[in-house]
């Protein structure tokens, strides 16, 4: 394999393309707005950033972003730069300076996104990955086939340990797989960590001793390092099988050194990915940014849902989620497990199976459990039912007319 670093983007300019791309490409290695004297040519041909491709694609008549230079029209492209990587060595935190410093900046550009970023095998030898994926978090929660039939603590703030663990109660008894904080509960006044991660605990203790199933419940312990590695050591002493930080809030060195630690699974909450990815010509595609995380050690990583209640398109949820399925590496796969969520129901089940093509996934409801007609338990009973009929190739209204849980779900969405 090579030993360079290549991304690909989506650019938009009103400029020559050839040559905006060429100041993008020095601007991130070796040049600057000017030429300075240690720029030699030796010096450009061992460390200076090279344009791998550039092919045209459409002119549009208007800008994408401000404050670029203004032209008659504005062309579009998709270009491949490449950097040696003894510029700055297997380093995630550098590799984002490098692929995504200031190009987003730059007046040349009215628009810039990176599609994806492919990287040499000392990447995979200097981080760990993935700790469990898919393979451990099937082991850990006992569900061996099938989604992982989830959901969030809702509401989302404002219930005390005591209501929460109640609330997680009621979920077992329903046949829960997958619990998670949502990811505003943190430490606060109200719902202190320790004491709803204990209170929890205890329920999820009982319910295993009654009937040997134990639920996997993600406890938010994002906060500053010192605190993730505490609230680490007091899930996995109270017997817990999941963690989750919230990744743009920790940033990568915190989720690399989160991981490090960590002998538990890592529920990795994408929140704020809007900001990064909403429009089409700025930012991130999925596909590169899980990259990042997938790297430093997310295990579960959310990609939204079909039918979202967010702006996100219905294929952009599914090309994420394969993306998480796809190695990295040849002998390094690097694979998480997608975490399909945001307005989620019985009704997007089939979809989702059919389009992402298997079942690898944990499939988290909130409102698709809580609000069903019947309760909570009715509510899972009803997504179990809908993924059995998914993975069965059998209609869903069929199904439902022999599954009660299943057809009252569908008759609340139908209203």
């Amino acid at each position: 394999m090579s030993d360079r670093i290549y991304a690909r983007y989506l650019v938009e300019t009103a400029d020559d393309p050839r040559r905006a791309v060429e100041v993008m490409a020095g601007e991130q290695s070796s040049g600057t707005f000017v030429a300075v004297p240690g720029e030699t040519p030796e010096l450009k041909a061992r460390a200076g950033a090279r344009v791998e491709r550039l092919t045209p694609l459409e002119d549009v008549p208007a800008p994408s972003l401000p404050g670029a230079k203004k032209g008659t029209a504005y062309h579009r492209c998709e270009v491949e730069l490449s950097w040696p990587i003894a510029n700055l060595g297997p380093s995630l935190p550098n590799l984002v300076a490098t692929v995504a410093g200031n190009l987003f900046e730059l007046q040349q550009f009215s628009g810039l996104r990176i599609l994806d970023i492919d990287l040499p095998p000392a990447f995979a030898a200097r981080y760990q990955g993935p700790q469990f994926g898919i393979e451990g978090t099937r082991r850990l929660s006992g569900v061996a086939s099938g989604p992982l039939i989830g959901t969030i603590v809702k509401p989302s703030v404002g219930l005390s340990p005591e209501g929460t663990a109640d609330l997680v109660e009621v979920l077992a008894k329903g046949g829960i797989d997958f619990i998670k904080d949502d990811e505003l509960q943190a430490d606060g006044e109200y719902c202190p960590f320790e004491a709803r991660a204990r209170a929890v605990m205890a329920v999820i203790d009982r319910h295993a001793d009654a009937t040997g199933k134990r639920i996997m419940y993600a406890h938010n312990v994002t906060g500053d390092l010192d605190e993730m590695r505490r609230r680490h050591d007091l899930v996995a002493a109270l017997g817990g099988t999941c963690i989750m930080a919230s990744l743009n809030s920790v940033g990568l060195v915190g989720m690399i050194e989160l991981r490090r630690h960590a002998q538990l699974p890592i529920h990795a909450h994408r929140n704020g990915w809007g900001y990064l990815s909403r429009h089409p010509l700025l930012g991130w595609s999925y596909p590169a940014w899980s990259k990042l995380w997938r790297l430093a050690g997310a295990d579960h990583m959310h990609v939204n849902g079909l039918r979202n209640k967010f702006s996100e398109p219905d294929d952009s949820v599914i090309v994420s989620a394969k993306s998480l399925q796809t190695p990295m590496f040849d002998d390094r796969p690097c694979i998480a497990m997608p975490v399909f969520s945001s307005g989620q129901a019985a009704g997007q089940a089939g979809d989702t199976y059919r389009a992402l093509g298997n079942a690898d996934l944990i499939y988290a409801a909130g409102g698709g459990i809580m609000a069903h007609p019947g309760g909570a338990a009715a509510g899972v009973a009803s997504l179990r039912q809908a993924w059995d009929a998914a993975m069965s190739g059998v209609a869903l209204t069929e199904h439902a007319r022999s599954h009660r849980e299943l057809e009252v779900a569908l008759e609340a969405l139908a209203r």
